[in-house]
C-alpha cells in the first residue's frame, strides 16, 4: 500500500493510503473508503483486500486520527467531506465511488451531495441522516458506553460491533476506535458527529446509492437505513439479519460480494 502526506488548504497535514492488488490493472476506477468516528484508515484493515481486484482503494486518515495530525480545531462532518476533495484532488481523481460507514457514511451523504460530480456511486453502511430526524440510539447504550475504564468500554464496543458469533477479541479488532487519540481529538470527533444533519441534502444525493445496516445495530438503529434510503431518490436498500454495527466486517462473505455486484452495475470504465 503506497503511503502519503499531503497538507489540506489550511496546512493540517492529511495522511493518505492507496491500494491495489499486485499484477491488477492500473487503469481500475477508484474506491474511496470512509471509516467510522475516532477511526484511522486501519477500520478497513480485514476488508480492504476484497476490493482491490476491481478497484483503486484510497483512505485517509481523519484529521485528529491516524497520520494525520495537528491543531484541534472545529471539524465537522463536513470540513472532514472537504479534505475528502482535496484527496480525490491531490490523486489526481476525477471521480470515485465512495463506501462510508458509520460516521464515514454521515461524511459521504455530504460529498455526495455538495460534490455529485465527482461521486460516481455511494454505498452508505450503518450510518445515519443526522440532525432531529434521526433515530438515536437508547439512553440505556449511551450510558453503558459511558461508565467503566478503557478495557470494560472496549468489551462494550465489541458486543455492539459484533455478536457471539464472531470469533475475535477486542483487542483484535481494528473497529473500536483509534488508541493513539487524545480524550480531546475524540471529543472532537463526536462532536461532529452529533453536529451532522444531512437531512435537507439527502434528496438532492444523484449518484446511485446502495444503503446497508444490520437489523441487529443499537449503536445506530436500523430505522436510519429506511430513512436515509427513503430520502435519496431510487436508493437501494438492504439489511442484514443479525448484523450489529460491525456487520460489513463479520458479515464480510455476504457484503463485500454484494457492494462489488452494485458497483459493478453502476460505476462506469475508466475512460
Amino acid at each position: 500500500m503506497d503511503q502519503q502526506t499531503i497538507h489540506a488548504r489550511d496546512g493540517f497535514p492529511l495522511a493518505v493510503q492507496v491500494g491495489g492488488s499486485p499484477g491488477a490493472p492500473e487503469d481500475r476506477p477508484a474506491l474511496l473508503l470512509l471509516p467510522g468516528q475516532a477511526n484511522s484508515h486501519r477500520w478497513w484493515d480485514r476488508v480492504r483486500g476484497g476490493y482491490e481486484e476491481s478497484f483503486r482503494t484510497v483512505t485517509f486518515d481523519y484529521r485528529g486520527t491516524g497520520g494525520s495530525r495537528g491543531e484541534l480545531g472545529d471539524w465537522t462532518t463536513g470540513l472532514f467531506a472537504a479534505d475528502a476533495i482535496e484527496v480525490l484532488d491531490h490523486l489526481g481523481l476525477h471521480s470515485a465511488a465512495v463506501f462510508g460507514t458509520s460516521m464515514g457514511g454521515r461524511v459521504a451523504q455530504l460529498l455526495a451531495a455538495h460534490h455529485p460530480g465527482r461521486i460516481s456511486a455511494l454505498v452508505l453502511g450503518c450510518t445515519s441522516p443526522g440532525g432531529e430526524h434521526a433515530v438515536e440510539r437508547k439512553a440505556e447504550t449511551r450510558r453503558w458506553l459511558a461508565r467503566g475504564s478503557r478495557e470494560e468500554q472496549q468489551a462494550k464496543l465489541h458486543e455492539l460491533f459484533y455478536t457471539p458469533d464472531w470469533p475475535g477479541t477486542p483487542a483484535q479488532s481494528t473497529l473500536l476506535g483509534d488508541p493513539t487519540m487524545s480524550p480531546r481529538e475524540q471529543v472532537g470527533h463526536r462532536r461532529a458527529s452529533d453536529r451532522h444533519d444531512a437531512w435537507d441534502a439527502l434528496p438532492g444525493i444523484a449518484a446511485p446509492t446502495l444503503v446497508l445496516h444490520g437489523t441487529d445495530d443499537l449503536m445506530v438503529p436500523t430505522e436510519n437505513a429506511t430513512l436515509i434510503a427513503d430520502r435519496i431518490p431510487e436508493a437501494r436498500l438492504r439489511l442484514y439479519p443479525g448484523g450489529r454495527h460491525g456487520f460489513f466486517e463479520e458479515l464480510e462473505d455476504q457484503v463485500t460480494p454484494e457492494i462489488l455486484g452494485f458497483l459493478a452495475d453502476v460505476v462506469p470504465p475508466v475512460s
